[in-house]
């Protein structure tokens, strides 16, 4: 019985840990459908991405695939942090996602446990 109270409490804990963000605005189905930013339908967004960007902090990296899709790269960082990076514009990397590119991004960094702690907007990727 112990275990099973234990369980309950585990799984309530840590589904009250993640947050879901207010996404009223953006339009999700576009971003995700424009892989690599190749398209110009993330571009289109990226003032709404800056105004909110509070908004995915908390945000557990399952979330966040959910909501925008697979990233475009992803990076594993010391401490077993990770980065989540989406091309914002399109670039070389729009030929081969290996090449080079100096297109606007966003990257999420990721905690040791999942969750979003920094977005940022740069060109290229992170250092």
């Amino acid at each position: 019985m112990k275990a099973v109270v234990l369980s309950l409490f585990f799984i309530f804990f840590l589904v009250s840990c993640t947050h879901k963000p207010d996404l009223n605005g953006l339009n999700v189905a576009l971003f995700k459908k424009d892989r690599g930013g190749c398209n110009g339908d993330r571009l289109k967004q990226i003032a709404w991405l800056k105004s909110n960007k509070m908004t995915w902090k908390g945000v557990s990296s399952n979330d966040m695939e959910d909501i925008l899709g697979k990233p475009d790269i992803q990076q594993l960082a010391d401490r077993n942090q990770e980065y989540y990076i989406y091309f914002l514009e399109s670039g070389e990397h729009c030929a081969k996602i290996t090449n080079p590119s100096q297109a606007k991004t966003m990257a999420f960094r990721f905690s040791a446990i999942g969750l979003a702690t920094e977005i940022t907007f740069q060109n290229g990727l992170p250092d």
